[in-house]
């Protein structure tokens, strides 16, 4: 298991968005310690991304996100293919013009670069989630390019050549909560996750889970459209325990507290 989180908003948003980035990471430390990474963009410039072989309590206090960012991506990775030693295989992923994150595995995005003559981003990766982000970065972010991916997923990316907009898609085996609010969207693995977002953040959210085998584009903290798709469920997969790091949690909830704490 992994986790992912992120959220969009809009331009003249008041929220706090390092904090945001901290509550939400926090939500989903519990998930994965191999390694843990962000991503964020502003206005039209290009995605920046962070990330390190680590677990989210050693991100925490240094996570810097700008001010005027609407985009944000957080990941915590369990790892299954592509060993976390390569920074490339470890999350945010990126692909051409895409940068994503992941939970689940594609079972055939070996095929799936070959099939297309894809090449991988840099040689030495070997991650299955970049197979998820090659197609979307041909077929123009349309769902109907997720039927080709067989596995479980749960995915979230943002394309450079899509300004102000970020994807957010659900195939099978992996869960994916949106929370609405007053100048943004945000989502997350877990409801808990949105749920200590608001705490924290003095947000009130609006809460759905996605559908499987759906798409949804989020543009400037409003959801624009959505599309579906056929998720390929031929596939066995071994499911592992939602909570792989629990010392993760604990700790960055006992930071987090005393972030919010007066002084």
């Amino acid at each position: 298991m992994c986790g992912i989180a992120g959220y969009s908003l809009e331009p003249g948003s008041s929220l706090d968005r390092r904090l945001a980035a901290q509550a939400l990471l926090t939500g989903i430390a519990e998930r994965g310690a191999d390694a843990v990474g962000y991503a964020h963009r502003v206005a039209s410039g290009p995605v920046s991304v962070h990330k390190q072989r680590s677990g989210a309590s050693a991100l925490l206090d240094s996570i810097d996100v700008p001010a005027e960012a609407t985009e944000l991506l957080v990941h915590v990775r369990d790892y299954t293919k592509g060993h976390p030693r390569i920074e490339a295989n470890n999350h945010p992923v990126r692909h051409g013009a895409v940068v994503g994150i992941h939970n689940g595995i594609i079972f055939n995005d070996d095929e799936i670069m070959a099939r297309h003559g894809f090449e991988r981003d840099l040689p030495a990766m070997t991650v299955d989630s970049e197979a998820i982000f090659a197609l979307a970065e041909e077929a123009g972010n349309r769902a109907l390019a997720l039927e080709e991916l067989r596995g479980s997923l749960a995915s979230a990316w943002l394309d450079e050549r899509r300004s102000g907009a970020l994807f957010v898609a659900r195939g099978v085996g992996r869960p994916v909560w949106i929370g609405r609010g007053e100048t943004g969207t945000f989502f997350a693995s877990t409801l808990d996750a949105l749920e200590l977002l608001e705490r924290c953040v003095s947000l009130d959210l609006e809460k759905r889970e996605l559908a499987e085998g759906t798409l949804l584009v989020l543009e400037r903290g409003r959801e624009r459209r959505s599309e579906r798709f056929r998720p390929d469920r031929h596939f066995d997969e071994v499911l592992l325990p939602a909570v792989r790091a629990p010392h993760e949690a604990r700790a960055c909830r006992q930071r987090l507290a005393s972030l919010l704490s007066p002084t």
